[in-house]
């Protein structure tokens, strides 16, 4: 794999469109049902209220990644963030932490859609759902960000067309038991014995449906103009996302109040049925598989592009991960990598796998929005002038915001993501030969 360009490089092909489309697909919409069972349960039935809580943290975060895109538009997303402002040390151990959601976030991803075909299909073993979701989605990366792009579009159309007519489905269900005044409802935020904890906890799982209007920014050097469209995507996909995600949060728990299943882990599937019959239930069923395939598809190349600029500027290896290929202008070797990884999916079981991948998201999101109130300060001494409300305010707002939904994590979560670190600050005092020079980055800062 080679480039005949000074640098490796990618190829500028996405418009706003395509950078909201690779959002959604990655936050996949359907996950606010895959998880309402677990959510509603810990709310205490006020699942709404998490819901619409995770989605105003995310704005403010979302503001903070927006006003970094524009200031450093290339790939990397928090690491390239946090390495250009505060130190290159320290953004290694945000790149680091962020790793946990982009290497394993595909695995789960993988591993989730696996488990909904080997439960219907149980003569067929678990490796290979697996081995066929990694192998599928690593060809299409592989050969290009546009094919992708294009899977992307159709997949996307038909988990919308079903979160529609379930949405539809459960609204004839209120009408039919309640009439049109049940459409209007404070439970949905209120619950039946949601406290301040229940909802907190309960916005903290809530904030993994979030995950990936971050990842738009991993494109910024596939993205054309991207100072101005990719912050432009950024605030949409949270904005679509959220809206989504409290919408179809209200209708079901409409349908069902309360947060009392007999199974909460199938809690939206049991409800499908319920509303559509067999034949809606057949077709929820396959719009899960179907997100959990395209959700798989966008988190592989954001997490390849993460690897590869972190390949590029040789904090990793470099002629593995920081090179691209010159025929199809993709990083290979990265996709590849996050296909290894997906492998473990095969010895692992879901709740396992999940249990630390917020902790890296929320680290990465609290520096983020320190990133930026470093910046607001660096500019401000070059006589730069920048919206102290935008620079300042709301991100403070939002390391705030994050720093308590992270306290909500379970300990083992909190255990795990430490050691991860632990790990990470062994590397960077490799790297760095004891902490005394910065890691190594190469020049890339003219992308538009």
């Amino acid at each position: 794999m080679s480039s005949p360009h000074p640098f490796p490089t990618l190829v500028r092909t996405l418009r706003l469109p395509s950078l909201v489309l690779f959002g959604l697909a990655y936050l996949t919409p359907l996950i606010v049902l895959g998880i309402f069972g677990v959510i509603a349960g810990e709310t205490g039935g006020a699942s709404a209220s998490a819901y619409l809580i995770a989605l105003l943290a995310m704005l403010f975060t979302a503001n903070s990644y927006g006003r970094m895109a524009k200031a450093f538009p290339v790939a990397g997303s928090a690491y390239t963030y946090v390495r250009r402002t505060i130190d290159g040390r320290v953004g290694f151990l945000v790149g680091w932490a962020i790793m946990l959601d982009y290497l394993f976030l595909p695995m789960v991803i993988w591993l989730i859609g696996g488990s909904y075909l080997q439960a219907q299909f149980p003569g067929i073993p678990m490796p290979v759902w697996i081995l066929g979701f990694i192998l599928i989605t690593s060809i299409l990366n592989i050969i290009g960000i546009k094919v992708a792009d294009r899977a992307n579009l159709v997949l996307m159309t038909f988990q919308i067309l079903v979160i529609a007519i379930f949405v539809a489905l459960s609204v004839a269900d209120v009408l039919r038991g309640q009439g049109a005044t049940g459409l209007v409802s404070a439970a949905p935020f209120l619950g039946t014995d949601a406290g301040f904890a229940g909802v907190a906890g309960g916005a903290a799982i809530a904030a993994y449906s979030f995950l990936g209007f971050d990842a738009v920014t991993t494109l910024t050097e596939e993205t054309i103009e991207p100072r101005r469209t990719v912050p432009k995507a950024i605030l949409l996909v949270a904005l679509i996302g959220g809206g989504i995600f409290v919408l179809v949060s209200y209708v079901t728990q409409l349908v069902h109040p309360g947060g009392v299943f007999a199974n909460g882990d199938a809690a939206a599937a049991e409800i499908a049925l319920r509303i559509g019959g067999n034949v809606f239930g057949a077709v929820f069923l396959a719009a899960l598989v179907i997100a959990q395939f395209t959700s798989g598809l966008a988190a592989q190349a954001a997490g390849s592009r993460l690897l590869y600029a972190m390949g590029r500027d040789g904090v990793l290896p470099r002629r593995v991960f920081g090179v691209v290929s010159a025929r199809l202008h993709t990083p290979v070797f990265s996709v590849l990598a996050i296909a290894v990884v997906g492998l473990i999916a095969m010895f692992m079981d879901v709740a396992t796998s999940t249990s630390f991948i917020n902790f890296g998201a929320f680290v990465a999101f609290i520096m983020v929005n320190l990133s930026v109130v470093v910046y607001w300060v660096r500019e401000r001494r070059a006589s730069e002038r920048l919206n102290p409300l935008l620079y300042v305010v709301a991100p403070v707002i939002g390391m705030l915001v994050i720093a308590v939904l992270l306290s909500q994590l379970d300990s083992h979560a909190i255990t795990l993501g430490a050691i991860w670190l632990g790990v990470g600050v062994v590397v960077l005092g490799f790297v760095t030969r004891g902490f005394r020079r910065q890691p190594p980055e190469l020049g890339v800062d003219n992308v538009d």
